[in-house]
């Protein structure tokens, strides 16, 4: 009788909340680091062995197949914040996006054309074919019976648990919350956030924003005191044979200063733009500080108490990124301040070279090199700064 209401195990309360946790945070670790680093982005190979057991554990756990994850998050990434985003909440709302994501998934796996279309490369071998996709909602039943058989009664609860874990982490919080709520540490292309900069729970995940920035990067923490748990998986696995990390997203290093700028320094340039476009924000947003001050006296359209905060995101973005309701906001300030016209006008001449134009190499060094000696005459110091550092970008 004691084995029918314990198991196998006989745990204190704690223990089965411990056990609870370990088992939901391998799912968690097999979905950041094989469906989604691995398949998804190709960020990294993993040995047969790891990414076999990585197979099997979620398809014990979730029942979700490979080509349908790895399809319905590429085309998240192709369509992001549009129509045909399959989960976006800037579309669909955040609560629909929070409690809803699992059948907005499934509602994607649907349509076969898009997965056909976006699942390319994914497994296709004889156990894929004839068992974890033929039978994916198998593997769910075999875990409550592991679960029953280790935990006893207690293992109905942990096995919910389990099975409640991804549709809530990873289709609710990170493709709605992560796309909704949280700081920006680059203006890319897309709503996306990071929700917090400790990636422990999730897996890393938290940190979407990074993600989005750099999408085949295998690491998603990028500050100093961002943590993604997943990659220091990665890493382990790399150690012991079983990982090889393929891209990692550049990081902003400098060399010495050089009048002339080489192609290789403009490929820095280019590679590191979203950092770059985040110091430059930082840096003359905080050199603007008092004559943000003084045009928001004198501009009653102008008054917002976080106006520096948006200069510094509209330093961040690309012009084309900043709403409609802002940009009247926007163009205000910029009537009103010939310093902070200045200011906004260099950066959006940067983004000639940052986004690659229709201008070949050599126009694009020569429109570089002209856009350096302009800052540096500029009388504007955190500007001048700014361009001997940009002088100063090594190769990624």
């Amino acid at each position: 009788m004691a084995v029918f209401f314990h198991g196998l195990t006989d745990l204190p309360w704690w223990g089965y909340v411990l056990a609870a946790l370990a088992l939901t945070h391998v799912t968690i670790a097999s979905v950041t680091i094989f469906l989604h680093r691995h398949q998804a982005h190709r960020a990294l190979d993993l040995h047969p062995l790891i990414s076999h057991f990585f197979r099997f554990w979620l398809w014990l756990t979730t029942g979700m197949v490979t080509k349908e994850w790895a399809a319905v998050h590429r085309k998240h990434h192709a369509r992001c914040e549009s129509g045909d985003d399959p989960h976006s909440p800037q579309v669909r709302g955040i609560w629909t996006v929070l409690f809803k994501g699992t059948w907005l998934y499934r509602d994607a796996c649907a349509n076969r054309d898009d997965i056909e279309k976006f699942g390319h490369a994914t497994p296709d071998d004889w156990i894929e074919r004839k068992l974890y996709a033929a039978h994916n909602g198998k593997g769910i039943l075999l875990m409550l019976a592991i679960d029953l058989v280790l935990f006893g009664l207690p293992g109905l609860l942990i096995w919910g648990v389990q099975m409640i874990w991804i549709p809530l982490f990873a289709a609710g919080v990170i493709n709605g919350v992560g796309h909704y709520w949280g700081y920006r540490n680059f203006e890319c292309d897309d709503a996306s956030t990071n929700i917090v900069p400790w990636g422990i729970l999730i897996g890393g995940e938290e940190l979407h924003n990074n993600h989005h920035t750099f999408g085949a990067s295998a690491k998603l923490s990028y500050k100093w005191f961002e943590f993604d748990i997943g990659w220091m998986y990665i890493r382990i696995l790399s150690m012991l044979g079983l990982a090889r990390v393929r891209k990692v997203a550049p990081k902003l290093q400098c060399a010495g200063a050089t009048l002339n700028i080489d192609a290789e320094r403009l490929q820095a340039i280019v590679a590191n733009r979203y950092a770059l476009a985040a110091r430059f924000a930082r840096d003359l947003a905080h050199a603007c500080q008092d004559e943000l001050a003084r045009v928001r006296g004198a501009l009653p359209e102008v008054h917002a108490p976080d106006l520096p905060a948006k200069f510094k995101r509209w330093l961040k973005q690309e012009s084309q990124q900043t709403s409609a309701a802002e940009r009247v906001e926007l163009e205000q300030l910029l009537a009103n301040s010939p310093l902070v016209a200045k200011v906004y006008a260099m950066r959006q001449e940067l983004s000639r070279v940052w986004l690659r134009s229709n201008l070949t190499r050599e126009q694009l060094l020569q429109e570089l090199h002209d856009w350096c000696v302009r800052a540096e005459s500029s009388g504007i110091a955190a500007l001048e700064r700014f361009a001997i550092d940009l002088r100063r970008v090594a190769v990624a």
